[in-house]
């Protein structure tokens, strides 16, 4: 795992090419922090950065930038291909191998099969930018599930790419800016979906796609699709449960497997839930050494997962680390989110993930981690509820949705008449026009996909918080993946937006801001088409989520130490804005400084924290995601 950054000029040249681009990767160190490199190519006018995380093959073979053994190709790699040493047996003992490392796989199978068979053979986590001496060609790809981030732009005359934003940010032609519509979509998701981001013009390249620039010409364009795989996966498997158990079992083992490769220490991350328990179980079961796992706890009861944690480790004989968080602790890190994050990002559980990678880091360089399997398998009860929603709505007659629509959103703005009847309700702590403006857009869905991109959404069903925004392309907008079964389309939908535009950002972030890799086993592609093929009644039985990989689980832990209902990794995120954070909310969210700034309703936003703060309303999520923006700001502003 490592950094990288470079450019292409297009139409003008970037003076220095050499100092530049190291000073783009130098902003990178935190994800490299062993080696450096830079390549370039003056008449060509391309550079490429480097910042190394030494993980397989320490020597100085595994250096970048890399050259192809012929010469044709340049890259800067970040990830790893994990079936590296199949794919290296499938290219041929001929070949003069300078060391062990994937990058040099990588290279050989692109020099061998071309970029889209390579792309097509590889399992792994990966970004990276490929340079094609021959066919003066930038390559710009990205793994199937955006475990990996990769950004780029035009700017200052060239094409800029990199891991992060801050190191586009240092190329002299950068421009940065805030796009309003992008931020009224953050406001409302928490997260800023792909290819979009905080500022204008600037994308993240999405999951599953390459970038091609030829002769000033980019072309972008998707060499896998996670909707189309997995409708041909739909109703493939038809054995028992049983049958199931075991082929995951399989599949799980062979995964982890791969990713326990590393010439340097590896851990797991363990919350004592279904998906890190059995990672740390497999682990245990294929290490001929202890393993290492850890985690964090807070004091507040319901969302302390350690005495789970603690359980599981015991029963599996891992050598555990448990660190317990005070507020102090956990809200130092606050302040540096927005460097971290390079955009506005309020999954506020990117905190306790920042502070678990910073105690995991002091004893290992890798750690498992169960990301993806909620969404593969089911865990989260909205693939019963969204579903259901969906199905009634449906059944409702065009007309009838059109009129409550209309009714819910007249009753919602009493100021235009209907104060009378909404003044009946005025004592409600729910904000009965609040509430009807929710069910207004309810009505108002056109696709699973629409309903769904409501589950995430906060400020709903109130005036717009980013004032003169415009409307924004997402996948919540675009067509919803064609299956039979609605609950396998939602599980789809979430592998395809919130898994790589949330998770994955939260997680990789986190991890490579403490140079610690992190690896996701359950997002293996054998592991996604297994999930996608199995019917909908082996993943969900009744109310319980994952009840395939809870027959697998029991297998190796007794079921009393992992049966409870779901927690997540949450935080006390209600005690800390009524207590420590309360004096640094007042000042981002004053309504003077919110109406000088100009992007958010001040006047909405700054009543939303008064009524908070009194106790009206919890408006806890809505609060958290005004002030990672205007913390983003803050830390932007010149």
């Amino acid at each position: 795992m490592c950094g990288f950054a470079g450019f292409l000029d297009l139409t003008a040249a970037t003076p220095d090419r050499n100092r530049v681009v190291r000073a783009m990767a130098g902003t990178l160190v935190h994800r490299g922090p062993d080696d450096d490199g830079a390549w370039v190519d003056d008449e060509a006018g391309v550079a490429l950065g480097f910042r190394r995380l030494a993980i397989l093959d320490l020597s100085p073979q595994g250096h970048q930038p890399m050259a192809s053994h012929d010469g044709r190709w340049v890259i800067s790699f970040n990830g790893e291909i994990y079936n590296h040493a199949a794919l290296r047996e499938r290219l041929g003992g001929t070949t003069a191998w300078r060391g062990h490392s994937d990058t040099e796989v990588l290279l050989e199978a692109v020099s061998a099969w071309g970029v889209d068979e390579a792309l097509s053979a590889f399992d792994g986590m990966f970004a990276f930018a490929l340079w094609d001496r021959l066919e003066r060609t930038l390559t710009l790809a990205r793994d199937r599930f955006g475990e990996k981030p990769l950004y780029w732009t035009q700017a200052g005359g060239a094409l800029l790419f990199g891991s992060e934003l801050k190191a586009l940010a240092a190329h002299p032609g950068w421009q940065g800016g805030i796009d309003r519509d992008v931020l009224a979509l953050f406001m409302r998701l928490g997260w800023i979906p792909a290819p979009h981001t905080i500022h204008p013009g600037v994308f993240k390249l999405p999951p599953g796609h390459v970038m091609r620039v030829k002769a000033g010409e980019v072309a972008v364009r998707p060499y896998w699709s996670a909707a189309q795989c997995a409708a041909r996966q739909e109703g493939g498997f038809t054995g028992s449960a049983r049958q199931a158990a075991d082929r995951l079992e399989e599949l799980l083992r062979d995964s982890v497997a791969l990713r326990m490769q590393a010439d340097v220490p590896v851990g797991v991350f363990l919350s004592g839930g279904i998906d890190s328990s059995i990672t740390a179980a497999l682990m245990r079961q294929l290490s001929s050494e202890p393993v290492h796992s850890f985690t964090i706890g807070f004091d507040q009861a319901g969302l302390d997962e350690s005495p789970h944690a603690r359980a599981v480790a015991d029963h599996l004989g891992t050598i555990h680390t448990e660190v317990r968080i005070s507020d102090r602790e956990a809200l130092d890190v606050v302040p540096h989110l927005p460097h971290l994050y390079d955009e506005p990002f309020a999954d506020a559980a990117a905190l306790p993930t920042a502070l678990l990678a910073q105690v995991t880091r002091k004893s290992v360089t890798v750690a498992l981690s169960g990301d993806g399997a909620d969404e593969l398998f089911g865990g989260y009860g909205i693939y019963r509820s969204i579903p259901k929603d969906w199905q009634a709505l449906q059944g409702l007659p065009g007309g009838v949705k059109s009129l409550g629509a209309a009714a819910a959103r007249c009753l919602s703005r009493p100021a235009e008449g209907l104060a009378a009847l909404a003044g009946g309700f005025a004592k409600r702590r729910s904000h009965p026009g609040h509430r009807l403006g929710r069910e207004a857009e309810r009505l108002e869905t056109r696709s699973l996909a629409e309903l769904l991109g409501l589950h995430y959404c906060r400020w709903r069903g109130i005036a717009d918080v980013v004032p003169g925004a415009g409307r924004v392309e997402s996948l919540f907008t675009a067509p919803t993946p064609g299956m039979r079964d609605d609950a396998l389309a939602t599980m789809v939908l979430d592998a395809m937006g919130y898994l790589p535009d949330d998770l994955c950002v939260k997680t990789d972030r986190a991890t490579m801001g403490a140079s610690l890799e992190a690896r996701l086993p359950f997002l293996a592609l054998a592991i996604a088409e297994f999930a996608w093929s199995l019917p909908t009644a082996l993943k969900i039985e009744g109310d319980v989520g994952k009840a395939v990989l809870r027959n697998v689980l029991y297998r190796h832990v007794p079921r009393p130490l992992v049966d409870r209902p779901k927690m997540g990794f949450e935080v006390p995120l209600r005690r800390w804005l009524n207590g420590e954070l309360k004096g640094w909310a007042d000042d981002l969210l004053s309504e003077d400084r919110l109406r000088r700034q100009g992007f958010l309703d001040a006047s909405l936003v700054a009543r939303c924290w008064r009524e908070h703060r009194s106790g009206a309303k919890n408006w806890q999520n809505e609060i958290w995601h005004a002030l990672m923006f205007q913390a983003w700001a803050e830390s932007v502003s010149p």
